[in-house]
């Protein structure tokens, strides 16, 4: 079971401390306070999560692929009234390693947006569209090899 708990800190303000079931703490705010980030925020970041050790183990794991550095960024849409869901969301997955080739990300990629990524699943179902792109960048860039063009996976 995944357990989570919010506590008000100070009467005046919307600041929560949120305590994990795990133990771990981290404040939330809203916009005003800005101490930490919004919920949705947050649900943005659980997705890049998600996402990340999904692509990043089975690179790891499965291809034995070696990771130098790996960037995912999400971006999202909201409705405009309330509740506002995540509409569109665009994920964006920048890979750097040695011998990464474009078919292990994209099965990788693929195995957390249809079996693994839970958070990439309620997103999916509430009704979001998850448009997802990569991009390989070698370790050693010379003078002949480029990053690869961003590519798009069917989600």
């Amino acid at each position: 079971m995944i357990q989570a708990k919010v506590k008000l800190t100070f009467p005046t303000r919307l600041q929560f401390v949120v305590q994990t079931g795990t133990g771990h703490k981290l404040l939330i705010d809203d916009t005003v306070g800005q101490t930490g980030p919004k919920p949705i925020e947050l649900m943005a970041a659980a997705l890049a999560g998600c996402t990340a050790f999904d692509v990043a183990t089975f690179l790891r794991s499965k291809k034995h692929k070696t990771l130098t550095e790996y960037v995912v960024s999400v971006e999202a849409e909201q409705k405009p009234t309330p509740p506002q869901v995540f509409t569109n969301v665009r994920i964006h997955h920048s890979i750097t390693g040695e011998a990464i080739d474009p078919q292990s990300v994209k099965e990788a990629i693929q195995l957390s947006e249809t079996k693994y990524c839970s958070v990439g699943a309620m997103v999916r179902q509430s009704g979001a569209q998850i448009t997802t792109t990569y991009d390989i960048h070698p370790v050693e860039l010379d003078r002949e090899t480029k990053p690869t063009e961003p590519q798009t996976t069917a989600a």
